[in-house]
């Protein structure tokens, strides 16, 4: 059976128990034995991180010890998938930009505060992750972020909902939801998720969902392959 871990901590204000709640029911749905931790060491166990298929943070802010996190990139690059929604990974840990670098973006705004309605639109139907589904509105936060180049966008936003200082910019579509490669591991991002409710529309629970199995996936293609993250090994500066 596959295995994931869910590491939920951080602020309460994103409802990290109720979330990890919320994915706790969507992989077992789908046969994943579930680890739970809310402590950040669990992650000091790289041949525990190796073992999984998948994980899933769900930590808003906070701090991180650098060897934590070069755990987690190496786990993941070697085919363990890293998956998760809103600030719970991407904005889990504001001055590590290696974290940053591995999730492909960071949160910076929410003009409106969680009571912006708006919609996401969806960018590439081809992706199984989005298969068959329309453009949905939301009542939530609507997540500002810097994003990597290289990430594959399968849904935006559509800014400015709410005038601000970035208003005078005009109208730029940000990403929503997307997918990156670390390494052989896989990437999934989904920026709504502000409070554990946001998951009753069937569209982010399908796209959160599939997106969890997706990254998760890529653990068996490295397997099969016979795929490290060994290739990916030098001693030159990368931070």
């Amino acid at each position: 059976m596959k295995k994931v871990l869910l590491v939920k901590g951080g602020w309460d204000g994103h409802q990290p128990n109720e979330v990890a709640d919320v994915f706790k029911v969507m992989l077992k749905d789908a046969g994943f034995i579930t680890d739970i931790s809310d402590n950040l060491e669990v992650f000091s166990d790289l041949d525990y991180l190796k073992s999984l298929d998948l994980i899933v943070p769900i930590w808003t802010m906070g701090a991180i010890k650098n060897e934590l996190v070069h755990n987690v990139m190496e786990a993941v690059a070697g085919g363990t998938g890293l998956a998760g929604c809103h600030g719970g990974m991407c904005d889990a840990f504001r001055d590590s930009t290696e974290w940053q670098f591995m999730t492909g973006g960071q949160w910076v705004s929410h003009p409106g505060g969680d009571v912006v309605e708006y919609m996401v639109n969806i960018t590439n139907n081809s992706s199984i992750i989005t298969e068959g589904i329309k453009d949905f509105k939301i009542v939530s936060e609507q997540y500002y972020l810097h994003t990597d180049p290289c990430i594959e966008v399968l849904a935006s936003t559509r800014f400015p909902s709410v005038v601000w200082y970035n208003s005078t910019n005009g109208f730029v579509d940000m990403p929503v939801l997307w997918t990156k490669r670390w390494g052989h591991g896989r990437v999934f991002y989904s920026s709504l998720g502000h409070h554990a409710d946001v998951f009753d529309i069937k569209e982010a629970y399908a796209t959160m969902k599939r997106g969890l199995l997706w990254a998760a996936d890529g653990k068996r293609i490295a397997i099969e392959n016979n795929l490290t993250a060994d290739e990916f090994s030098n001693n030159k500066k990368m931070f």
